[in-house]
């Protein structure tokens, strides 16, 4: 089953990528489980940005209080990897919580999506949709 990506959120997580360079960028990706609407961007708190990322807690714990509230859902989360490949590493890999949520990777231009699932990390097909 092919995830749809819409064209924004897209932009918005190459957009993040570039203006994050040489740092990860990181973020939010808000939606459902098959659809993904927005990309938002967050601070990467990690004290190595480098090379790792952390998404920032004020901004995660804001994204679930307005899905209780009937916002969108966190549907997964976003980062880029500035001179590497779009795929996890091992440190994503052995961070990882197997929660089941989508992981959007971009470098290089290039922005794949991934399950985090109880085996490990599963490649995802997506298609770009407007709106």
């Amino acid at each position: 089953m092919a995830i749809t990506l819409t064209r924004s959120a897209h932009a918005a997580i190459l957009t993040a990528a570039v203006g994050a360079a040489p740092h990860e960028a990181c973020g939010l990706l808000l939606g459902t489980g098959t659809r993904i609407e927005t990309a938002l961007p967050t601070s990467n708190v990690h004290p190595e940005p480098l090379r790792h990322f952390e998404i920032d807690p004020a901004a995660l714990i804001a994204a679930h209080k307005a899905a209780r509230a009937g916002g969108p859902a966190v549907a997964g989360y976003f980062h880029s990897h500035p001179n590497s490949l779009a795929r996890p590493s091992a440190t994503d890999a052995a961070l990882a919580s197997r929660d089941g949520r989508i992981w959007a990777i971009a470098a290089s231009g290039v922005v794949t999506l991934w399950r985090d699932g109880p085996s490990g990390f599963e490649p995802l097909s997506y298609r770009l949709k407007d709106g």
